[in-house]
């Protein structure tokens, strides 16, 4: 199976909710919608530079709009297409939240990085009581080296 390093296009609208890859997603729609999220309290967008690389170097980058073009929803994740993709960030706006559209987001990202993959994610400490009600399984070890102040 040949598989991009970066999958750039295909969009759908599901519930009044568009969604589609979008690769070129800007800096200040993403950081946006992160801050209407609650996850901008955990990721830099003090760091312009950053955000620019985290959006430049995602290998899925999967947008949810709304029926007038706002941006409600993100979806980053890295993959390497054939064993794991990690959903680094899922972002839905909180006047949006409670209506599929992260349960969407998931899905269709598991779908363009390949069903065949494993799909993993750290929870934000809210969403923790969510990913098992869409069929998500905890996994109890996970280890990480903290980013340096």
């Amino acid at each position: 199976m040949n598989t991009p390093n970066r999958v750039e296009s295909g969009e759908q609208s599901a519930g009044g909710v568009h969604y589609s890859l979008e690769p070129n997603l800007s800096s200040e729609e993403f950081i946006d919608c992160l801050v209407r999220s609650t996850l901008a309290e955990r990721r830099p967008i003090e760091s312009p530079e950053t955000i620019r690389g985290m959006l430049q170097n995602a290998s899925v980058l999967l947008t949810a709009r709304w029926k007038d073009g706002h941006l409600v929803g993100v979806a980053r994740a890295l993959s390497d297409f054939h064993y794991c993709t990690y959903l680094s960030d899922l972002a839905v706006d909180v006047d949006y939240q409670r209506r599929g559209i992260g349960k969407e987001l998931i899905r269709r990202t598991h779908e363009v990085a390949g069903k065949q993959t494993m799909l993993i994610l750290l929870s934000a400490p809210k969403a923790v009581e969510y990913y098992p009600h869409i069929g998500m399984q905890q996994h109890p070890s996970a280890w990480y080296f903290p980013k340096p102040s």
